[in-house]
C-alpha cells in the first residue's frame, strides 16, 4: 500500500510520475518496477502487466544482458548508454530496438542503494533515419565514382548507355545462372528429349514471366503470398507438392515486395542447384509472420543433400544477407544444419510514401 511506503519514497515515486520523460524506478531487492505513462508505449503490449513487476518477469529476455549494468548501479556507480541495441518482445514479436539509457543508484536516507533510476529514450528512429543517410551516402558516393570514371573517357550519353550495358551484363549472367540450372533439372528427371524440351520450355516461360512482373504498376501494393508464388514458379514446376508456404494475407509496397522476391529467387536457385530441390526427395517450407510493423519471413529446407556453409559467398549470399535485409531496416540469418538451410529475415514493413 502507498500509504505505507516511507515518504522519501513517495516523494521520489511521484516525482518519476510526473516527469514528461520517460522513466522508471526499480527497487531492490528484485527490481520491482514503477514507470510513468511517457515510458508506457515503449512496453508496448507488457504495459498491462509490467506496474509493480520484477523486471525479469517484464523483460526475462534483457535480464542477462542488463545485468552486469545493473550490477554497477547497487555498487554505486552511474552508468550511460547511447544507442544501445537490444533485441526484445514487446508487442508478441521480436524487433531490435536502440535505447539511450542513464542508470543512477536511488539511496534512502541512511545512505544505502535502494533501488535503480532510469531515464530512457528510444532512439530506433534516430538509428534508422542515420542508417538510411548512411546508405544514401554510399550509394551516392558509388554513382558520383562511377560518373567521374565515366567523364574522363566519354560525353554524358555514351556514360548512360555505360551504365546500362554493365546492368545488362550483370542481369544477363544471373539469368544465364538460373537457365542453366533449370535446363539440367529439366534434362535430370526426363525420360525422354520430348520431355525434357517440353519442361525446360515451360520453366523459361515461367521464368520470363518473373521478369514482367518486376516491371508491374501492381507491385505497388502486392500480396506477399502471390509475390512468393510468382518467384517461386520458374523454380519448382513439377515439384510444387514439395513445396509449402504459410502465412496472413499481407500487403507489401514495392520495394519490399521487390525484396522478397530477390530473396527467394536465390534461395530457390541455390535450392535447385545444391539444397533440397536438387534430389527428388527434399521440401522446402516458407512461411511470414507480421505483428505491426514487425515482419518475419522463413525459409526452411529439409531432406535434400548434406549442406555446409561455402568457404566464399558470392552475390547472391550478399543480396539475401545485407541488401534485402536494409530494404526492411532489419537483419537476416542463414543456418546451415543437419537437415538443411534455414534462412530468417527479421525488419519492419512501414508503410511506404
Amino acid at each position: 500500500p502507498i500509504d505505507a511506503w516511507p515518504d522519501w519514497l513517495r516523494v521520489l515515486a511521484l516525482s518519476v510520475v510526473a516527469s514528461p520523460h520517460p522513466m522508471t524506478l526499480r527497487l531492490l531487492p528484485d527490481l520491482a518496477t514503477l514507470f510513468n505513462a511517457a515510458l508506457t508505449p515503449m512496453l508496448g503490449q507488457r504495459a498491462e502487466q509490467a506496474l509493480g513487476a520484477p523486471f525479469t518477469e517484464i523483460w526475462p529476455e534483457l535480464a542477462d544482458e542488463l545485468a552486469p549494468l545493473f550490477r554497477d548501479v547497487i555498487a554505486g556507480e552511474t552508468v550511460r548508454k547511447e544507442n544501445l541495441p537490444l533485441w526484445l518482445t514487446r508487442n508478441g514479436f521480436e524487433e531490435l530496438a536502440h535505447w539511450s539509457l542513464a542508470y543512477s543508484p536511488v539511496r534512502d536516507p541512511e545512505g544505502r542503494v535502494v533501488g535503480i533510476l532510469s531515464v530512457v529514450s528510444e532512439t530506433t528512429a534516430q538509428v534508422k533515419a542515420q542508417a538510411a543517410i548512411e546508405r544514401a551516402n554510399e550509394s551516392l558516393a558509388f554513382e558520383v565514382e562511377n560518373a567521374v570514371r565515366a567523364l574522363a573517357a566519354r560525353d554524358a550519353a555514351e556514360r548512360q548507355q555505360e551504365l546500362l550495358k554493365t546492368e545488362l551484363v550483370h542481369r544477363m549472367k544471373n539469368m544465364l545462372a538460373v537457365i542453366s540450372a533449370m535446363v539440367t533439372h529439366s534434362i535430370k528427371g526426363a525420360a525422354t528429349l520430348e520431355q525434357a524440351a517440353t519442361a525446360t520450355a515451360a520453366r523459361l516461360a515461367a521464368y520470363a514471366r518473373v521478369q514482367e512482373v518486376f516491371s508491374d504498376d501492381a507491385w505497388s501494393n502486392a500480396d506477399l503470398s502471390e509475390v512468393v508464388r510468382v518467384a517461386l514458379e520458374p523454380h519448382t514446376a513439377g515439384m510444387a507438392a514439395r513445396v509449402a508456404t504459410a502465412g496472413p494475407e499481407l500487403r507489401l509496397g514495392a520495394r519490399h515486395a521487390l525484396g522478397i522476391a530477390l530473396a527467394v529467387h536465390e534461395l530457390a536457385t541455390n535450392a535447385l542447384k545444391y539444397g533440397a530441390l536438387a534430389n527428388d526427395s527434399g521440401r522446402v517450407e516458407i512461411g511470414w509472420a507480421a505483428a505491426g510493423e514487425c515482419f518475419e519471413f522463413t525459409w526452411h529446407e529439409s531432406g535434400g543433400p548434406p549442406v555446409a556453409e561455402p568457404a566464399a559467398t558470392g552475390f547472391g549470399s550478399v543480396l539475401t544477407d545485407r541488401v534485402v535485409p536494409a530494404y526492411f531496416s532489419g537483419a537476416a540469418v542463414r543456418q546451415y544444419g543437419p537437415a538443411g538451410l534455414c534462412y530468417t529475415l527479421r525488419g519492419m514493413i512501414q508503410e511506404e510514401p
